[in-house]
């Protein structure tokens, strides 16, 4: 199930607050940047928790490794705990390694960052180690980027991936049936409008993959802070500088609205020109396509509100 945490706008800011702060705390007791303890949160709270939960902090560290293998009673005593080669760490002052308690958490995370070493590519490292997993690493580290950019994790705001101001129509289309390079499903929603229509981020998020692909012609990939991909195709063109790794924020034009696609680079004119919009839920194991309809139906409305 996809969180409709990605479409939150008037979420309750003193939890925020208190996360920037437990956050920032770690930092000045670990010199592990925050905005990386603030990503893997984030990441880990998208995997975790469904809509109606929203905790303090929602890094699950599983108990074998908290603990250390042996500690079959999970006692939480440090000195225990280091006995039987646990990460566990105290972090509020109480003697006690609480798996539960967010400073704890957040300590005991950044003693293990720290363990690595305390430059970007010794963590990326470390997250590796810990997650075994590439998508991983890399979510979290575009999900850090942004929030460095930005100096902020309330990040709530969205925008409709092509201009208002122009003539579009679109419909829910995810799951209808395509034909070319055989029987498959579509996954996405086609935004139907004139060739030069700008197209636009709807998120905060980093450009994770730019070029020509032989379905989607000119496209364009956003990972955005919710573990979500956001999937831009059939593109005329880019917008001047964009490239991989650069950081958006919704309503940042990144191409135009075209008909690339369905042939070697450059082919064009097969269909009617539009945007195709897809989005892809990461669950830490694994990724699916969902439908965005719904999701543009609202970021729609928030779009015209704005005007």
């Amino acid at each position: 199930m996809v969180s409709h945490t990605a479409l939150a706008s008037d979420k309750n800011e003193s939890i925020y607050e208190e996360r920037i702060a437990l956050y920032k705390k770690t930092e000045a007791i670990t010199q592990i940047p925050w905005y990386y303890i603030a990503a893997i949160d984030q990441y880990e709270r998208q995997i975790h928790y469904k809509d109606s939960e929203d905790p303090l902090v929602s890094i699950k560290i599983p108990a074998e490794k908290w603990y250390g293998i042996g500690n079959i009673n999970h006692i939480q005593d440090v000195n225990i705990i280091n006995l039987f080669n646990g990460l566990g760490k105290d972090g509020n002052g109480n003697n006690k390694a609480d798996a539960t308690h967010p400073e704890d958490v957040l300590y005991t995370l950044a003693t293990y960052l720290l363990q690595y070493g305390p430059t970007e590519e010794d963590i990326l490292i470390a997250l590796w180690d810990y997650y075994q997993r590439d998508l991983t690493v890399q979510t979290i580290k575009n999900t850090a980027k942004v929030f460095k950019t930005f100096d902020d994790i309330n990040l709530t705001d969205r925008d409709f991936p092509v201009s208002i101001q122009h003539n579009y129509t679109y419909r829910s289309t995810w799951g209808a049936g395509r034909g070319f390079g055989g029987a498959r499903i579509h996954e996405g929603t086609d935004i139907f409008a004139s060739y030069g229509t700008p197209v636009k981020s709807t998120t905060y998020g980093v450009v994770e993959l730019k070029g020509w692909n032989l379905y989607g012609g000119w496209r364009i990939g956003i990972r955005d802070i919710y573990n979500i991909y956001h999937y831009y195709a059939h593109l005329n063109g880019y917008a001047d500088g964009i490239k991989v790794g650069q950081v958006v924020k919704p309503g940042d034009v990144i191409g135009s609205v075209g008909s690339t696609g369905y042939g070697p680079p450059g082919t064009a004119g097969k269909f009617p020109p539009h945007l195709h919009y897809g989005m892809y839920k990461d669950n830490g194991h694994s990724e699916w396509s969902f439908d965005p309809y719904p999701f543009l139906r609202k970021w729609e409305r928030m779009a015209k509100d704005k005007r």
